[in-house]
Parts: C-alpha cells; structure tokens; sequence
C-alpha cells in the first residue's frame, strides 16, 4: 500500500519540447558547471498574446580567460527565434525547410565592470546577479525580427541611435551582429540554429561597417581586448572606437571600400515614386499610392494563420541594414502576388527621405559602380537600383525602370554612374550630414528624376497592419 500511494504522488516527468531541448543540451555541454543558469522568463507567451516573443533569455557567468583576451563577462542567449515546439503555435513549418524558424537565436556578451570583479573577489562564495537590460535589448530586437518577418546575418549592422543600457554620456548606442565564437550553428530536429551575438559599437564604427563591411569592422574589433577581443565581448565603460585607438585600421578601410566596394544591400526608408511620362503618352500611369494601399489591404487580407504575428509597427531604427548580396534575397517583402508581371515604365521620378540620402551616394558610389545592387525598403515596397552587370533582375538596358508586383526596380547603366555622383556632389551630398533643403536632381536623357524630401504619407490612417486581441484571438 505505501509502494501503491508512493506511486500516486509521484508528478510525472515534464520533458522539455524538442527545439528548446536541443539548445539546452548544447548550452549544458558549454556550461556543463552551471545547469541551472538565471533566466528571464516571459509570464503571458507570445502565442497567447503576450508582446514578448522571446519565451526565455538565460544569463550565464563566464569567468574569462586572461590568457586568450577573453574578460569575464556574462552571456545572455534567447530562445524564441527559432522553433522551440514544432507544432507551429509561433512558427509555420515550410516543406524542406533547412532552418529551424526564423534560423538563429541571439546571444550578447557583456563585460562585467570593476565594481562585478571587485565584489567577485571579496566573496567568490556570494552568487552574483547580472543586469538585466541586455535581456531586454534582445527582446527588442526580436519583436523587431517578428513583427517585420526580417532575419538578422553575419554582419548586418542596427543603428540603435540611444545607449545601449539607459545611461547619459555611454558612447556605445549601435550594435553589429556577429557569430557567437562559443556556440556556432547547431542542428535541430526542426533544422539549423545560427548564433548571432550582438555586439556593441560606437557611431563611427557603425558608419565604417554601414559604408564597407560589417564583418571586416568586426575584424578590427576583435585585435584588441579594449575592443571586444576575439570574442568580441561588450564593454560598457570602453571610452574610444577602434579608430581612435588604431588609425591606421581607417586608413586600411578607406582603401578596401575603394578597391571593393560596399557589402551593404539595402536599408529599411521612407520612398515614393512616379512614372515620368514621354510627350505622347502610351501606357497608363503607375500610381505609387494605389499601389501600396492594394499590398497593404491585400496583406491584411490573408488567412489568419499567415498574418497571426504581425502586429503593430515596431518602433525601431529605421535604417535597419540588409547585409544579403542575393538579389531575390534583399528584395523581398513578405508578401508578394503570385507571379507578378513587371509593368515596364518609360520613366521614373523617386523621392527619398533626406535622413537616407547619404545611402543614396553609397548606393551609386560603392555598389552600382561595382556592378552590385542596392535596395531601399519601405513598410510594403521595396525600391532596387541594379547595375548592369546584375543577373536575375526584371529590368534592362531597353527597359531600365520596371515594378514588379510590389517591387520597384531601377537600372542605372555604367554611363550614367559618374554623372550621377558628379550631380550629388554639385548638390552638396555627401555621408556624413542630411540635407536641410530639397533637392531634385534630373537626367532628362534617361528620364530619370530623384529628389531627397520628405516623402508624402503612404496610407490613409484606415490601412493599417492588423493587431491581435489577447484575450479572444480575434483581428480587431
């Protein structure tokens, strides 16, 4: 009888769901001393509601490793990104999907400051508690990757604009991604989960790694422990950038860009467009505003299932980079007809924000003149100047400007290239300020027209992307 009511009252073993187990059993291989690490939970899932998507962030204590650079710091690393459960409560499973969700996680290391190593080595017996703003950086930059549908890469830079943990006077207030040196990719029974670390960065060594190469930055950052070290590992109180304390590595970057060109793809910004039409008109005009009110109601317009996580706009920085050098990649909105027909136009007149015109001289100076491409993102188009060299667009020589359902593309011939940045530098652009007047720019041969200004609101105040009420599941 004691056997029989032991039995009873024992709880049945809760076994973790097979994404999340995958990540704990590599975490528990790398801090095999810390299997029970603090964690930051979220109380209402994002599958219920909740505006968190991350469903933990667990905080481990490295102690460094003085020999190789490393400081001892703390490692924060999120699970929600990728597929936790496999049973598409968060993320839908695609037929020979590789990737397991969204196919990463994020990670951040932090260095611990005197006061941590101090106390650290008064008490070594006294368990020490970590700051918990990194966990909240991470799940912004979730909600961010959710709400857009966007995924992050090796390289990609977020200009943050604000300090990273709410202090006055921190100079640290961007982030670069990189692999996390620790954790790698790992493989899932749901697919392949990259790392990424973020990694925090001063003004300077953002707009380095926006103009050329966000991994060859984080190369620069990885030659000294002030900056990181090979781990790259964020320290809070460093005071200089990694050219302050290295000039020659600018020197070494102002020559590579020249030689190679720029990595960076597109950024997220506000744009408008209009067809310039020749004397006698023979097609009938595109109309830029029609065309995205149609994407945005026929985007609200899809199944549930498709559109269950995509809620308000997320307030983050808007010159969000896209690091991919694919073509169809750097395009791509989430939602596009099926097999669009490109409408070629005769002509076309673009505005831009003037707080993204300095990626207008990059897009011409350091990825079209290297037969690359370069895309500005809005909330439901995307705008793509080619080069000609550029395989896989819908545009050509004979037909330069064409709108492919909700993408609009633009070919810029080698001809035109040194023209253009002659005409920017007559009209004072340049990368370092935002122009604080209009200015129209216009080559009346290739019946093309830009113009840096505030673009007009997009759409009426009734288009607006769906929210989801908590507590009934139902589009209000």
């Amino acid at each position: 009888m004691a056997e029989a009511e032991a039995n009873v009252d024992k709880k049945p073993e809760v076994k973790p769901p097979p994404g999340l187990k995958a990540i704990i059993d590599h975490l528990a291989q790398v801090y095999p001393e810390q299997p029970n690490p603090l964690q930051v939970t979220t109380l209402l899932k994002y599958w219920l509601g909740g505006q968190d998507p991350l469903d933990y962030i667990s905080m481990y204590n490295h102690p460094g490793d003085m020999d190789r650079n490393i400081p001892p710091h703390w490692h924060y690393i999120s699970f929600g990104l990728s597929d936790l459960h496999g049973d598409e409560r968060v993320h839908l499973r695609e037929e020979q999907a590789t990737r397991s969700g969204m196919g990463f996680e994020l990670t951040f290391r932090l260095a611990k400051t005197r006061a941590e190593l101090h106390q650290q080595l008064e008490n070594p017996e006294k368990p020490q508690r970590p700051p918990t703003w990194p966990a909240n950086l991470l799940q912004s930059i979730g909600r961010y990757c959710f709400q857009t549908g966007n995924g992050l890469c090796f390289g990609d830079n977020i200009p943050w604009r604000r300090s990273l943990d709410g202090r006055d006077g921190s100079k640290l207030q961007s982030l670069l991604v990189a692999q996390d040196p620790q954790l790698g990719c790992i493989e899932t029974p749901f697919g392949t989960v990259d790392f990424c670390q973020i990694v925090g960065v001063f003004e300077n060594e953002l707009e380095q790694a926006s103009r050329w190469n966000g991994r060859g930055v984080l190369n620069f950052l990885r030659q000294d422990v002030e900056t990181g070290g090979d781990w790259l590992v964020t320290n809070m109180d460093r005071t200089k950038s990694v050219f302050e304390l290295f000039p020659d590595t600018l020197v070494n970057l102002q020559d590579d860009l020249e030689k190679q060109g720029s990595d960076l793809a597109g950024v997220n910004a506000e744009f408008s467009f209009r067809e310039l039409k020749p004397k006698k008109e023979v097609k009938k005009e595109v109309d830029f505003h029609a065309l995205s009110e149609k994407c945005a109601n026929e985007e609200n317009n899809r199944p549930l299932t498709e559109s269950l996580f995509k809620r308000e706009e997320p307030s983050f920085p808007q010159s969000m980079s896209i690091s991919s050098n694919s073509l169809h990649k750097s395009c791509p909105l989430d939602f596009q007809p099926l097999a669009p027909n490109c409408i070629s136009l005769d002509g076309i007149e673009i505005t831009l924000a003037p707080n993204v015109a300095k990626y207008l001289l990059l897009a011409i100076k350091d990825r079209i003149r290297h037969g690359r491409h370069f895309t500005f993102k809005a909330q439901h188009l995307a705008l793509t100047f080619v080069g000609e060299t550029v395989t896989g667009c819908a545009v050509s020589k004979k037909e330069p400007y064409g709108v492919l359902g909700y993408w609009v593309q633009v070919l810029i011939p080698e001809d035109l290239v040194p023209r253009m940045l002659e005409a920017f530098r007559g009209a004072g652009l340049n990368e370092t300020c935002e122009p604080a007047q209009r200015i129209e720019l216009e080559w009346p041969d290739k019946n093309l027209k830009l113009i840096v200004d505030q673009p007009p609101p997009v759409l009426p105040p009734s288009v607006l992307p769906m929210s989801l009420d908590a507590s009934s599941l139902k589009i209000s």
